[in-house]
């Protein structure tokens, strides 16, 4: 009979999601235990590319700056929608972030793990879950000789989720209907029609022949080719893998002879399915990222949508883990990013009807429309905002139109001296800044509220904001002179949202 050791959550799944997760957790104090399947981290280039929002999240936490140090360098250049021929301006947002930034998968799990770790947690690789035990306490985790009694369970264990077939939780959406590989190849030679630097994803689409596809440099002779047939049906059920032979064919009928293949790093297949879980909370135990939903990889969402899952679920686990918090706090994660995942799903879908590499003449037509669109101001704006993240409002409760919304990284004096907003963050705890001596004296907070008097250079639209420890407004006020019982009263009822 194996011992049960315990711990306050199991995280399934060392991707970004999960350690994304796992550093939250981490940081709130909570013990952590992460379980990856595979031996070791595979160092490939997979969805790496960090959208706006996601940036500024890694940013509040100290954690954007040494991944810029590890990014492929590139002009600064917009994000895409449907790889249209117009880039996405991101900079009307108001943010200090409003490029994608590209930086291989690897390196982004390798950071996050290095601060996970170093905050506490405990990653066991080789590690593959085999059985749930779930009650009303908790859930039993089975893996390869241990077994684990958590309070909760996260799975961010990818498409194939084992937790999520072990639950027997149905996956609906549309399954694929065509498949495309992706590799990281090192090329021998090149030809004068392989590019030299990232740009704009309409600039590196290419076809020729029955194909489509996308070569990316990374950096000497590394790259990031991606490749697909329009004749080419899903196959997801053949699991052979992918042969230099076809990476091959791919490039060269694109490319020319003159483009030879050096070696492949590594290589996998992907299709245009698109799924969600009905529920992303099933009594004890949660879902984060591809376990909890899949689209085709179209506009650099996937990474970003799991991360800002594990931003969203974080804190909120750890004040429930903790006690600080009902465990009713956890319906808000799913109310809140069921709906993010369901409109990303929706516009991918879109998109990949609009990025059909031989596509129809009434699809072409609504290309040309879309490109049309794209270049009035505030069409991009609005598709920008949505790509980006930065768009994105929760519906939260409260009268107050910045309620909902993200606050933007504004300058801040305080008595200490000037200092930008976003750093208030890097501890995860939520912020009540009064920017104009709204908040009475003497206001009792509770654990992982910090009381924030400034000045702010530009106006935030707000006397005083209560901000959650993912950045964004739960309750805000534009009245400066009222005081006394009524306004503690209001502020410490909405500290019950981020508490």
């Amino acid at each position: 009979m194996l011992t049960v050791s315990e711990t306050e959550v199991v995280v399934v799944g060392a991707g970004p999601t999960g350690l994304t997760l796992a550093y939250e957790l981490t940081l709130a104090g909570v013990e952590t235990l992460v379980l990856e399947k595979l031996p070791r981290r595979i160092e490939q280039v997979k969805g790496g590319g960090i959208q706006p929002r996601t940036a500024e999240l890694l940013d509040s936490r100290g954690l954007l700056e040494p991944l810029l140090k590890r990014a492929t360098p590139r002009d600064p250049v917009g994000g895409h929608f449907a790889a249209l021929p117009v880039p996405l301006d991101c900079t009307p947002w108001n943010t200090r972030h409003p490029f994608p930034v590209a930086v291989p998968q690897w390196e982004i799990e390798e950071l996050l793990e290095e601060r996970a770790v170093a905050a506490g947690a405990r990653v066991l690789r080789g590690t593959a879950v085999s059985g749930l035990e779930p009650d009303d306490e908790g859930v039993v985790v089975t893996a390869d000789g241990l077994r684990v009694r958590a309070r909760h369970l996260v799975a961010c264990d990818g498409g194939h989720s084992t937790v999520r077939k072990l639950l027997g939780l149905p996956f609906p959406g549309r399954p694929g209907t065509h498949q495309a590989v992706l590799a990281d190849i090192r090329l021998a030679t090149v030809s004068p029609s392989v590019p030299q630097q990232l740009e704009h994803m309409s600039a590196l689409m290419r076809r020729a022949g029955d194909y489509w596809a996308m070569l990316a440099p990374l950096g000497g002779d590394r790259y990031r080719f991606t490749f697909g047939r329009a004749d080419q049906p899903d196959t997801s059920r053949d699991t052979s893998g992918v042969t230099q032979e076809e990476i091959t064919v791919a490039l060269q009928t694109v490319y020319g002879s003159g483009t030879t293949l050096g070696a492949v790093d590594n290589s996998s297949r992907f299709t245009d399915a698109t799924r969600q879980l009905e529920h992303y909370r099933a009594g004890r135990v949660l879902f984060a990222g591809d376990a909890a939903h899949i689209h085709p990889p179209l506009g650099g969402q996937g990474l970003n949508l799991g991360m800002q899952d594990s931003f969203n679920l974080g804190w909120k686990l750890a004040a429930a883990v903790q006690g600080r918090a009902p465990s009713s706090l956890l319906d808000s994660y799913h109310a809140e990013r069921h709906p993010v995942g369901a409109q990303v799903l929706h516009h991918t879908s879109a998109q990949r009807v609009l990025a059909d590499p031989n596509p129809s003449e009434d699809v072409a037509a609504l290309r040309d429309i879309f490109v049309d669109l794209l270049r009035l101001p505030d069409a991009n704006r609005h598709v920008a905002g949505l790509m980006s993240g930065l768009s994105l409002r929760y519906e939260l409760s409260g009268g107050h139109p910045l309620t909902g919304h993200r606050v933007p990284d504004a300058d801040l004096v305080t008595d200490a001296g000037p200092i930008r907003l976003s750093t208030l963050f890097g501890a995860g705890h939520a912020v009540l800044l009064d920017l104009a001596g709204t908040v009475p004296a003497g206001l009792g907070l509770p654990p992982r509220v910090d009381l924030v008097r400034a000045t702010c250079t530009e106006d935030l639209g707000a006397a005083a904001l209560l901000i959650r420890p993912d950045g964004y407004v739960c309750w805000a006020t534009d009245n400066s002179a009222v005081h006394g019982s009524a306004l503690l009263a209001e502020i410490a009822g909405n500290l019950a949202k981020v508490n």
